[in-house]
């Protein structure tokens, strides 16, 4: 299992690509993981045979574990080989993870008794991690049934366990909550001749549990603003195929809006800044989120990092290798970490504006509307006349609890008077 980044553990095999006996080419995807930062293909380190798959699709391992062995022989190991994998070889080691497992219950409850830390079990980091953060206690986590190797409790099983409800440990909000959602819940449906039943795949119940987090943290309020971009579509018309041919540069409107939308960030560093707490964390770098969609039917926020140290054609390569990244599988947990600001596209869909949802732990989103010629009514040598124009609804979602409504329409107006008014010899 590769490790996919600073703070990821562990990563669950969600498809294999080859079967044991297969023939594979250094650098042909095998396999792909899911980790709870993001879907990844690995690729083969060695030509060869396919000779052993020691964990199957589903399965929840450590970074470092072995998951598959390549044969350069062409061999494929016996069946009855695969009992070894599970025999704990006794070694010092063994000290050195009792030790862990102190150390990781008294980070969970410092002031518990002694006699409740009478156990064997281990805890992956990340597990660790997901129960400090819920407040999960040494008592819950010995009670949580494992379904990993050697019975121990994986991501998911934390994952279920919060989800389906911790025993005896419900808060009166808790309670209300459940209740509220268990009233508005449909009459279950069940499989028949007029429906189909599709479970979710990893990314759909990463962008379903972010989302619903984002709506219950967040107090969500949506500004809109009407831009006027004819300096920004000329420039693109007249020079979109030459910037391709020349440099294999695609022209659109993104970089021209993320390089409006950094200089108003840093006039009003609030929007670029974080709650934790009752503080206000400020963000002194700009790293920018981009949603790229992803087929079928998902969605991911890469991040361009120090995007306030980048020019117009900086930022221009970087959204060209970011979603291409994205939709080619092949972004890392640090590529989608860390972002301070996103910005949304959704009108490359047609759509003229929308309500995006903010990207936690973010305060503000912006979204960009689709542009379309309209008539407006300008006003030239003092006689108001009507022209057509190409027109943006740019939108801001942002957060009440920290930006109010001067802030975001400050904010906005700063990006539409960039865009008008555009220099667009800086490219």
């Amino acid at each position: 299992m590769p490790k996919m980044g600073e703070s990821v553990m562990e990563g669950t095999i969600i498809k294999w690509h080859k079967k044991v006996g297969d023939k594979v080419e250094k650098d042909e995807i095998i396999f792909e993981i899911s980790t709870d930062k993001v879907d990844t293909e690995i690729p083969s380190p060695e030509d060869g045979t396919l000779a052993e798959i020691l964990h199957n699709e589903n399965e929840t391992v450590e970074v470092g574990e072995v998951v598959a062995r390549i044969s350069a022989g062409g061999g494929v190991i016996k069946k009855k080989e695969e009992k070894k994998k599970y025999e704990p070889k006794p070694d010092k080691k063994e000290e050195e993870k009792d030790a862990k497992v102190e150390e990781q219950k008294s980070k969970i409850e410092p002031g518990q008794k002694k006699e409740s830390k009478d156990s064997n079990k281990f805890y992956s980091p990340l597990v660790m991690n997901i129960a400090e953060k819920e407040g999960v206690s040494f008592e819950e986590l010995e009670s949580i049934e494992g379904t990993g190797m050697g019975g121990r409790v994986s991501k998911k099983d934390i994952l279920d366990y919060l989800e389906s409800g911790r025993k005896g440990k419900k808060t009166e909000k808790e309670v209300k909550s459940k209740e509220t959602v268990e009233s508005k819940k449909a009459a279950p449906v069940t499989k028949s001749e007029g429906t189909e039943i599709i479970p979710m795949d990893n990314v759909r119940k990463r962008i379903m549990y972010h989302m619903v987090n984002s709506r219950d943290t967040s107090v969500h309020v949506t500004t809109v603003i009407e831009v006027d971009v004819t300096k920004i579509y000329k420039f693109i018309k007249e020079n979109k195929e030459a910037y391709m041919e020349k440099e294999g540069l695609r022209l659109t409107y993104m970089p021209f809006i993320s390089h409006a939308a950094i200089k108003a960030l840093k006039e009003f560093p609030y929007l670029n800044a974080s709650i934790e707490g009752d503080n206000i964390v400020v963000k002194r770098y700009i790293n920018l989120g981009i949603a790229v969609a992803v087929e079928p039917n998902g969605l991911i926020v890469p991040n361009i990092r120090n995007a306030d140290e980048k020019n117009l054609r900086g930022l221009t390569k970087s959204l060209m290798k970011i979603g291409n990244k994205a939709r080619n599988k092949k972004l890392a947990p640090d590529d989608i970490m860390d972002g301070t600001f996103t910005i949304t596209n959704y009108g490359i869909f047609g759509s003229l504006f929308g309500t995006p949802i903010i990207n936690q732990p973010e305060v503000a989103i912006l979204g960009v509307g689709a542009v379309t010629k309209k008539p407006v009514v300008v006003e030239v040598d003092g006689v108001d006349t009507i022209a057509v124009k190409p027109m943006l609804y740019l939108s801001l979602a942002h957060d009440h609890r920290l930006v109010d409504g001067m802030l975001g329409g400050k904010f906005l107006k700063k990006i539409k008077d960039d865009l008008e008014s555009f220099d667009i010899s800086i490219f």
